[in-house]
């Protein structure tokens, strides 16, 4: 298989007009607004500031399939990156939402959000290979490695993972990769939340291969992937245990599952469709009950442990819902700007965000405030 490498001149050349525009913000102490393709403004608090957009900064730095890592520039779309990763019959892990066509890898990573291979296939912080940003101090730095036998600074490259900006603009990421699937089958039947939740609990301990799963409008959906002999097996016992649960006598294909698990991931389904009420992501145990005290229909992904919810219910009544059960809510999307948009940090967190700012940004002119006042 080939090789893919970019053109050096040109990699400089877009590296460091991004890193003068952050050291004149340095010497002039001014804010800076990082984004890419501005798919995911809503997440989060605007930021004053100069925009710096990385969007023109694109295009593969090194790649050899054979290896499952690639490295590439981090205003690269998504739509272009994976359709180079199909043609090598691989994918990235995390299966990254577009929200819309100009997503890029860069606001993948740096806003942490993965699609529903997720809770399967491993979560955006486990494909970090390496990153290379530019900090506060206007300097161009690496951290981690090409390759998944070089772990060195790994931890640091996934501090780059949901910080939305706020520690250094992301320049280039290497991650590891999947092989593509050879095929899919996506299974359906109608059960109840609560069967769904019990359903979903038997169904973790079959070891099957898994790749997605949802609850919604009293339907529940089943991807798997692997050969077409490994996926007959897989329907015959999950058949076996929708009988053994007392749910149903049959189960249903779904003909158009690649589209279906599309508008999933891009939220572009009808539940998504929605524009009168604040839409707040739930993460919870996957075992955790449902929300009594929220009289709406979530729409439930990862066999449990990420719930959708639109609520106009006071943001601490939300986050009690959400402590209760061992876990966090988060205000994803909503035209309320008052309503605090992630659970308020213990104050050792707290403490230990403000020395992690201080350190990577210490003009803190990277997206102040995007995720919280002060930071």
């Amino acid at each position: 298989m080939p090789t893919f490498t970019s053109n050096i001149i040109a990699e400089n050349d877009l590296s460091l007009g991004l890193q003068k525009q952050v050291i004149d913000a340095v010497e002039n102490q001014s804010a800076l607004f990082i984004c890419g393709g501005k798919s995911k403004l809503f997440y989060g608090y605007p930021v004053d500031g100069k925009t710096v957009c990385t969007s023109a900064h694109t295009g593969i730095i090194d790649y050899e399939p054979s290896e499952l890592c690639i490295t590439v520039r981090a205003g690269t779309r998504l739509e272009e990156l994976e359709a180079v990763l199909a043609n090598n019959q691989q994918i990235l892990p995390f299966e990254p939402p577009h929200y819309t066509s100009n997503a890029t890898i860069g606001g993948a990573i740096a806003a942490g959000i993965a699609g529903p291979r997720r809770a399967y296939s491993g979560s955006v912080r486990d494909a970090i290979l390496g990153v290379q940003i530019i900090n506060g101090e206007g300097e161009i730095v690496n951290f981690g490695g090409q390759v998944m036998k070089n772990v060195a600074g790994y931890d640091l490259s996934r501090l780059m993972v949901r910080s939305q900006g706020t520690l250094g603009l992301i320049l280039s990421v290497s991650l590891r990769l999947l092989p593509k699937p050879e095929h899919n089958l996506t299974l359906s039947f109608e059960a109840t939340q609560d069967e769904a939740l019990d359903f979903f609990k038997a169904l973790r301990v079959k070891q099957l291969p898994i790749t997605a799963t949802v609850w919604h409008d009293n339907q529940v959906f089943t991807r798997f992937s692997a050969s077409e002999t490994v996926l007959a097996q897989c329907k015959l016992q999950f058949t076996a245990l929708t009988k053994e649960k007392n749910l149903t006598e049959t189960t249903s294909e779904i003909a158009d599952s690649d589209q279906f698990w599309q508008g999933i991931r891009d939220h572009q389904h009808t539940f998504f469709e929605q524009q009168d009420k604040p839409l707040w992501r739930f993460s919870l145990p996957p075992s955790a009950k449902k929300f009594a005290r929220l009289n709406t229909e979530p729409l439930i992904e990862w066999g449990g442990a990420q719930r959708w919810i639109y609520s106009n219910a006071p943001a601490n009544i939300i986050q009690s819902i959400a402590s209760s059960r061992q876990g966090y809510a988060t205000l994803f999307k909503s035209d309320l700007p008052s309503i605090p948009h992630f659970p308020a940090l213990e104050p050792n967190l707290l403490a230990l965000h403000k020395s992690l700012k201080q350190k990577m940004d210490p003009r803190g002119i990277f997206n102040p405030n995007r995720i919280y006042q002060g930071l």
